[in-house]
């Protein structure tokens, strides 16, 4: 699925360690979200969302792989 996430994540300056951290989840999920090969489950989704202030379709495309 498409995304913003590492758009948005080096808007903020932040290592995908530091957003990894922030979600309590890996740094390779934060990777594999950011590169497709992976898409996050609902709540994880819902935590992206509230951290960045966006909506869960502002950030992913589920029209477009």
């Amino acid at each position: 699925m498409k995304n913003r996430m590492r758009e948005l994540r080096e808007g903020r300056d932040l290592s995908q360690g530091d957003l990894a951290e922030q979600l309590d989840v890996s740094r390779q999920t934060v990777n594999a979200i950011e590169t497709g090969k992976y898409d996050p489950s609902l709540p994880l989704a819902f935590r992206i969302a509230r951290l960045f202030r966006l909506t869960i379709e502002a950030i992913f495309d589920p029209g477009k792989d």
